[in-house]
């Protein structure tokens, strides 16, 4: 049995639902909001790479590596953008929190704090996780930023360790949070949403 299971998970007005080929129209809009794939730190799929980027996330969840979520608004069933579970350790219970990119109408609001609490609350409480971590490009200063407003501490910097979309090689900032600290954390998302115009970064 799989460590991350098929699972919908919402929280005020968010929906995170299991990434399937039936979201690629959706997911291509998303992305265009904002021409996402412009960004030279992200991973975000153009036009044209959709379908391919889907197919991609799909075959990781069979391999059991990585689960992907789509981000749905949950009136209107709109895509908002994409989130993951990656380098999934079942072995000692890690999980990292990537892949995630929102459409630029849906980036500076309560949707990726909103995704981040119900990310951690599952991976923290329902698969009961040690640790869960995230990675970003050096030069991603917004995701950095972000990330560290979760709470999460930096462990290092892994150099030269992947290639960006642009054929540069990147050096690659690693987070984590332990269980021990994730009360903490929990309280302060939950702040952070509760009070007026709560916002969240991506990460």
């Amino acid at each position: 049995m799989a460590f991350v299971q098929p699972v919908t998970l919402a929280q005020r007005g968010v929906q995170l639902v299991p990434l399937e080929l039936a979201h690629e129209t959706g997911l291509r809009a998303a992305a265009a909001d904002g021409e996402l794939w412009k960004l030279r730190v992200t991973s975000v799929p153009g036009p044209d790479e959709t379908r391919a980027y889907i197919e991609t996330a799909l075959q990781a969840r069979t391999e059991g590596h990585r689960f992907a979520f789509a981000v749905l608004d949950e009136l209107s069933g709109r895509v908002l953008g994409s989130t993951s579970y990656h380098d999934i350790l079942p072995a000692v219970k890690r999980v990292e929190i990537g892949y995630t990119w929102y459409a630029k109408s849906a980036q500076r609001t309560h949707v990726n704090t909103s995704c981040k609490l119900m990310l951690l609350t599952h991976a923290f409480e329902t698969l009961g996780c040690h640790v869960v971590g995230w990675r970003t490009d050096n030069f991603n200063f917004a995701s950095q930023a972000a990330i560290e407003r979760l709470g999460a501490k930096k462990d290092g910097v892994i150099r030269g360790h992947a290639l960006r979309r642009d054929g540069t090689i990147r050096d690659t900032v690693m987070y984590s949070l332990a269980q021990g600290e994730w009360p903490e954390v929990k309280a302060q998302l939950l702040y952070l949403l509760d009070r007026p115009h709560g916002k969240g970064g991506a990460c």
